[in-house]
């Protein structure tokens, strides 16, 4: 009966996530500021349910959830709502809140209708190391600020196009201006790489201490540093103004769709790996 009520609970965040994306999409069409309070209303309670399920799995199997492919995308969601409602918080930027949690809904119903992968893992429980934690950990925080930083080039493209067309409706007043999303976006990209790659540095450790018989050429490891890689040039560019304004954000975008490709498909070709 307490699964059951569990499950229902569950259900009802997802209810409450589309409703709160849905009512940000009529805001963002017709800047209804009633819609808007609804919709972060909705958000904030999204948030309160992940926190105490979060909480309630941390406290039943006494350890951190990030070591199977439904933990992982669990925390990801929920880094991403926590995320989301600190920059409207900070920036009062309802779009970046909308297309942040367009992708915090897609990866929240990924896991609510994935069976649970730890038994088919071929990492137990006794590989279970901080090492590990830490890698799984660091690589999740760094796909979520790539996320992030690919909403703000997805707004500076947007804002850019209006601009280009002349469109002087509400939804361009309310985006921050093209040089404040660019700098948003590379910011991100800044904080992720450093994270990634010591998440990387970490996990390659583990794997060496834990798993001798490691193919290091296995796709999800390749996958993992061509992820690095684009985005460390990506940011060298940014910074030696090679690469700037659109044509930041479409790289941005692009490296992005690299990600999701590494994150969501590449899995299937590893001999080991979870989702990292």
């Amino acid at each position: 009966m307490y699964l059951l009520e569990l499950t229902r609970l569950h259900e009802v965040m997802i209810v409450l996530y589309a409703a709160s994306i849905l009512l940000y999409f009529l805001d963002f069409l017709y800047q209804n500021r009633k819609a808007n309070q609804i919709a972060f209303r909705c958000l904030f309670i999204v948030w309160a349910l992940q926190t105490v399920f979060l909480c309630l799995y941390m406290y039943s199997t006494g350890r951190f959830p990030v070591l199977t492919l439904s933990e992982g995308l669990y925390f990801y969601a929920w880094v991403l709502v926590s995320l989301s409602l600190v920059i409207n918080r900070l920036l009062r930027n309802d779009f970046t809140v909308f297309f942040t949690n367009v992708i915090g809904f897609f990866v929240m119903t990924i896991h609510t209708f994935a069976p649970e992968r730890m038994a088919e893992s071929a990492i137990g429980n006794q590989m279970v190391s901080e090492l590990l934690l830490l890698h799984i950990t660091m690589a999740l925080l760094s796909y979520v600020l790539f996320s992030i930083s690919f909403v703000f080039s997805l707004l500076y493209l947007l804002q850019y196009k209006w601009l280009k067309e002349k469109k002087w409706s509400h939804r361009l007043w309310r985006l921050q201006d093209l040089s404040k999303l660019e700098k948003l976006a590379k910011s991100l990209i800044a904080i992720a790489v450093p994270i990634l790659l010591l998440g990387l540095i970490l996990g390659l450790r583990w794997a060496y201490l834990k798993l001798p018989g490691i193919h290091w050429f296995d796709p999800k490891i390749i996958g993992s540093f061509i992820v690095l890689f684009v985005y460390g040039m990506l940011l060298y560019a940014a910074e030696r103004r090679l690469v700037y304004g659109k044509g930041l954000a479409y790289w941005n975008t692009a490296a992005f769709l690299i990600v999701f490709v590494n994150f969501f498909f590449i899995t299937g070709l590893s001999g080991f790996h979870l989702y990292f």
